[in-house]
C-alpha cells in the first residue's frame, strides 16, 4: 500500500534499536531510487478468497418450490374437478340429479372458482402491497389477526365520511411550496412528489378507506379462500359419508353409473381442498412458527427494514414458480433481485434494492460475489453512478447506499477502470463534495470558500467522506489519476478539503470525521501528486498551481503537532510536488514552510510515532534544495548549518542530513564558501560511516564527503585525517572495495560509484601521493570495469517510478574519462 494511504490511525512503534535500520531503510519508496510500478497501487486491490457458504435466500427459493407443487397439484386436481362436473355430471345428469346432489355440485363449483380466482389474483396483491415501504409488516398473514380491535375498526372504517377520505388524497398529493421547510428523514412520513398512484396505497371505492385499500386486499382474498377450502371439504365430506345420491330403479339405465360419478366428484373437491389447506398448514409452520423469513433477514444481516425486502423477494420468487415451471423460482437470488429494483422507477423499488446491495457489500461474507456480480453489469455501474447525482433530500438513503457501494467496488482495480470509464462518472462523484467558493467579480480577488455542513436532516459530511474515499480508490490507477485532474473543478475541491482550522488542529476534543475528511484529502492529493509520466508531470503542475495547495499545507505542519499522520502526508505532497521546478520555488517561497520542515526534522523528545515525519521532512528538504540555488540560499538564512552537521551522528536524521548538506554544498555556489566552511566538522563523522557502514547510508555518506573536502584546504584535510585515525591509503583502499563490490549498479544505491570515483578524483587533486596509491591499489582496471557497466540508473539524482529525473550535468562516463586522466598524468 502506498506510504500514508492506509485507513488506518493506530500508532506505529519501532524499538530503539530498530532506529538505525529504520534511518537506513526508510526511503526504499522515495524518489531518490527507482521504483516499480507493479503493485504499488494495486496491493490493496486483490481479490480475496472467502469461503463458498451457501446463500441464505436458497431457503425461500426452496420453500418457494415446495409452495408451488402443493399449489400447482391442488390447481389440477381443482381443473379436473371442475370439468368432471360441468361436463360429466351437468352435462349428463343434471335432469338426474338429486335436488341435494344439484344444489352442492353448484355451491362447490361456485366457491371454488371464487377461491381458484381469488387465488389467482391473492399473490398479486401481496406483490404490490410489498412496493410501499412504509408497510414493512403490512403482508404478514397474521396481520389480520393480530388486532384484537380488526372488527371494531373496519366497522368504523365503513362509516367514515368521504370527505375524510378526499382530504387525505388531496394531503398525499399536496405540493410542498417552501423548499427550505423541515424534510423529516423517515421515509415512513411521506414521499416525494409523484405523478402516479403507488399501487398498495390506491383506494379501489371513495369509502371504507381501510377496507378497499389494495394493500389491505390480499388479507381479504386470504380468508376467503380458507373459508372456502374449509367449506368444500364440508359439503364433500358431507356427501361422501352419507352417500345420499337418490335411488336409482331397476332397469333405470340414465343413472346406473351417477353415484361413481359423483363420488369421483367429491374425492376431487376434497382432495383439491385438503391440498390447499396443507399448503396453507406448510406456510404458517415455515412463516409463522419457524419465522423462516426472520431468520433469511437475519442471516443476511439486512437489518430492521429487511423484511420488507425477504417479502418482496420471496413473493417474486413464487410468483415465477406458479407462473412458469416450478424451478423457475429456483434461479432467482437476492443481489440480482436487488439490482433489478435499482434500476426500477419506483422510489421504493429503488430504496429496496439499494438497501440490500449496500449490506451485501458491507458483509464480508457476501462481498466478494456482490461485487462481482455488480462488477460485471455495466448498467448496474452506470446506475449507480446516476444516483450519485440525486440531491433530492428524501432521496438521501439511495444516494448514501449507491456511495457507499461505489466505495467498495472501487477498491477492485478492473471495477475501478469500469466506474471510471463511465461517462461523467467523476462529475458525478465530484457531486459528493459539498464545497463551493463564491464567484468573484473582480480579477483581482478570489470567492470565499464555503464547505457545507451537516443540515439537520441531510448529513452533507457523510458524503464528503464518501466521495473522497471513491476518488482515492480510484487514484490507486494511473489512468485514473489523469481523468481527475482532467475533471474541471474537482481538483480545487480537493484542495480546499486540506484546509484545516488552527483550533480544530490544536483541539484534542475534535470530532475524528473532521480529522478524517482533511485525511483523506491529503491521501488523495498525495496519491495524485505521486503519479508518474506525463500524466503525473501535468496533475503536479496543476496541483501546485493552486493558491492553495501549500498555504494550507504549511498550516498543518504548523499547527498540527497533534496529528503527526496528517503532517506526513501533507510533507510527502511537498516532496512530490518539489519534483517540478516552478513547484519546488514556489514551495520555498512560501513563508515558513522551509522553517517547519526543519522545526519537525530536528524535533527531540516527541513519541516515536512521529518518527516517520521526521524522515519524511528530511526527505522533503533534500528535495526542495536539490538543483534549487534559491531554496539553498534560504536554508542557509535559516542557520540551521550547525544543527544539520550535528544530525549526521543521529541514526534517525543522517542519510537526510546528509542528502541536505551536500545539495547545499553542491548548489549554493562560490559565493556563500565562507557559510559553508561550518560543513568541514562533519567530515570525521563521514569518513568514519564511510568506513564502516553499508547500502544507503554509505552511499549518501561518500557523496557529503566527495562535496565536503572541498571546503577544506590540504592542510585542513590532513589534519582531519590525523583526528579521526584514517590514513588516506585506508579510504583509497575503501573506495576500491565499494567499486568491486558494485560491479553493476543496484537501484538501492544508484549513485555510490559515482559518489566513490567524485571522492577519488578529489584526494588524487588534493595530494598528488593518493596517484601512486590508488594505482597500486589497481583503480584502473576498476575504472574500466564502470565504463563497460554503466547504466541510465546512474544518470540521475531522482525518479519518478522507474523514470529518471534530474539528470546529472556530469556523466559517470566524464568522471571516469577525469579520473583515467588523472592516473596518467601523474
Amino acid at each position: 500500500m502506498d506510504r500514508g494511504v492506509s485507513e488506518e490511525d493506530g500508532s506505529i512503534r519501532f524499538p530503539v534499536d530498530e532506529l538505525r535500520r529504520l534511518s537506513e531503510t526508510y526511503g526504499s519508496a522515495t524518489i531518490f531510487e527507482p521504483q516499480s510500478d507493479i503493485g504499488k497501487r494495486d496491493s490493496s486491490t486483490g481479490n480475496s478468497v472467502s469461503p463458498t457458504l451457501p446463500a441464505p435466500e436458497k431457503k425461500l427459493t426452496l420453500f418457494a418450490l415446495r409452495l408451488a407443487i402443493f399449489e400447482k397439484a391442488a390447481t389440477c386436481l381443482g381443473t379436473l374437478g371442475f370439468i368432471w362436473a360441468t361436463v360429466v355430471l351437468l352435462g349428463g345428469f343434471a335432469i338426474t340429479l338429486d335436488k341435494t346432489d344439484f344444489w352442492f355440485i353448484t355451491i362447490i363449483l361456485l366457491i371454488e372458482g371464487t377461491r381458484i380466482y381469488s387465488r389467482s389474483h391473492e399473490l398479486e396483491w401481496q406483490h404490490q402491497a410489498t412496493w410501499s415501504i412504509t408497510d414493512a409488516g403490512i403482508n404478514s398473514f397474521r396481520a389480520l389477526r393480530s388486532s384484537s380491535h380488526f372488527i371494531i375498526e373496519t366497522v368504523k372504517a365503513l362509516f367514515r365520511p368521504i370527505t375524510r377520505v378526499h382530504k387525505q388524497s388531496l394531503h398525499t398529493r399536496e405540493i410542498r411550496k417552501n423548499p427550505d421547510a423541515e424534510i423529516s428523514g423517515n421515509w415512513g412520513v411521506q414521499r416525494k412528489l409523484t405523478r402516479t398512484w403507488t399501487s398498495s396505497d390506491v383506494p379501489i371505492l371513495p369509502y371504507a378507506q381501510w377496507f378497499f385499500l389494495s394493500r389491505n386486499v390480499s388479507k381479504l382474498l386470504y380468508w376467503l379462500q380458507l373459508a372456502s377450502a374449509s367449506a368444500c371439504v364440508v359439503l364433500s365430506l358431507m356427501k361422501l359419508i352419507k352417500h345420499n345420491y337418490g335411488e336409482v330403479e331397476k332397469g333405470d339405465t340414465d343413472k346406473r353409473n351417477r353415484q361413481s360419478a359423483l363420488n369421483i366428484f367429491y374425492s376431487l373437491a376434497l382432495a383439491e381442498a385438503l391440498l390447499f389447506l396443507m399448503e396453507r398448514a406448510y406456510w404458517e409452520w415455515k412463516a409463522s412458527y419457524c419465522k423462516l423469513l426472520e431468520e433469511v433477514s437475519k442471516e443476511c444481516d439486512l437489518g430492521l427494514s429487511g423484511m420488507v425486502s425477504i417479502r418482496r423477494f420471496f413473493y417474486d420468487a413464487y410468483s415465477r414458480c406458479l407462473e412458469g415451471s416450478i424451478f423457475d423460482g429456483l434461479k432467482m437470488n437476492m443481489v440480482t433481485f436487488a439490482m433489478d429494483l435499482l434500476a426500477s422507477n419506483s422510489p421504493d423499488e429503488q430504496l429496496i434494492g439499494a438497501r440490500i446491495l449496500r449490506q451485501f457489500v458491507m458483509n464480508p461474507q457476501f462481498s466478494d460475489d456482490t461485487l462481482k456480480n455488480i462488477g460485471t453489469n455495466i448498467s448496474m455501474i452506470d446506475r449507480l453512478v446516476e444516483v450519485l447525482n440525486w440531491k433530492d433530500p428524501q432521496e438521501e438513503e439511495i444516494r448514501r447506499s449507491a456511495a457507499e457501494i461505489l466505495s467498495k467496488l472501487a477498491g477492485k482495480k478492473q471495477n475501478s477502470l469500469r466506474v471510471a470509464g463511465i461517462p461523467g462518472a467523476l462529475k458525478s462523484i465530484s457531486s459528493l463534495l459539498q464545497t463551493n467558493r463564491s464567484c468573484s467579480t473582480t480579477a483581482d480577488e478570489i470567492g470565499e470558500k464555503t464547505i457545507i455542513c451537516d443540515h439537520a436532516h441531510y448529513g452533507f459530511w457523510t458524503f464528503n467522506h464518501l466521495g473522497l474515499l471513491i476518488l482515492k480508490k480510484l487514484a490507486r490507477d494511473h489512468d485514473n489519476c489523469g481523468k481527475i485532474g482532467n475533471t474541471r473543478g474537482l481538483l480545487p475541491k480537493i484542495i480546499d478539503f486540506t484546509h484545516v482550522e488552527e483550533r480544530l488542529l490544536k483541539d484534542e476534543n475534535v470530532t475524528p470525521s473532521q480529522i478524517l475528511t482533511v485525511k483523506r484529502s491529503l491521501q488523495l492529493v498525495m496519491m495524485l501528486a505521486s503519479t508518474t509520466g506525463t500524466t503525473g508531470n501535468n496533475l503536479r503542475r496543476e496541483i501546485s498551481e493552486i493558491v492553495f495547495t501549500i498555504s494550507n499545507i504549511r498550516d498543518i505542519l504548523r499547527h498540527g503537532e497533534k496529528h503527526p499522520m496528517l503532517q506526513k502526508l501533507s510533507i510527502e505532497i511537498l516532496t512530490s510536488l518539489a519534483l517540478e521546478e516552478d513547484a519546488k520555488e514556489r514551495i520555498g517561497g512560501t513563508g515558513g514552510v522551509l522553517k517547519e520542515l526543519f522545526h519537525i526534522f530536528f524535533s527531540q523528545g516527541i513519541p516515536e510515532n512521529q518518527n516517520h515525519a521526521r524522515m519524511a521532512a528530511g526527505d522533503a528538504l533534500a528535495m526542495l534544495a536539490l538543483e534549487s540555488r534559491r531554496n539553498c540560499l534560504r536554508i542557509l538564512k535559516l542557520k540551521v548549518l550547525e544543527r544539520l552537521v550535528g544530525a549526521l551522528e543521529v541514526p534517525l536524521l543522517r542519510v537526510n542530513a546528509a542528502r541536505i548538506l551536500r545539495n547545499l554544498c553542491t548548489y549554493t555556489g562560490v559565493d556563500c564558501f565562507d557559510q559553508l566552511k561550518g560543513v568541514a566538522a562533519a567530515v570525521p563523522t563521514v569518513l568514519e560511516a564511510v568506513m564502516s557502514e553499508e547500502n544507503k547510508l554509505q552511499e549518501v555518506m561518500v557523496g557529503l564527503a566527495a562535496e565536503a573536502f572541498k571546503f577544506m584546504t590540504p592542510q585542513e584535510s590532513n589534519i582531519m585525517f590525523e583526528r579521526t585515525g584514517i590514513k588516506e591509503a585506508e579510504l583509497a583502499n575503501k573506495i576500491l572495495q565499494i567499486l568491486k563490490n558494485y560491479e553493476n549498479p543496484l537501484v538501492k544505491v544508484p549513485r555510490i560509484r559515482r559518489f566513490s570515483i567524485e571522492l577519488a578524483i578529489w584526494m588524487m587533486r588534493n595530494n598528488t601521493a593518493n596517484v601512486r596509491t590508488f594505482k597500486d591499489l589497481g583503480l584502473e582496471k576498476e575504472l574500466e570495469g564502470v565504463l563497460e557497466s554503466t547504466a541510465e540508473v546512474e544518470s540521475f539524482n531522482i525518479f519518478s517510478g522507474t523514470s529518471g529525473l534530474s539528470r546529472h550535468s556530469t556523466t559517470i562516463h566524464s568522471l571516469v574519462e577525469t579520473a583515467l586522466q588523472l592516473l596518467e598524468d601523474r
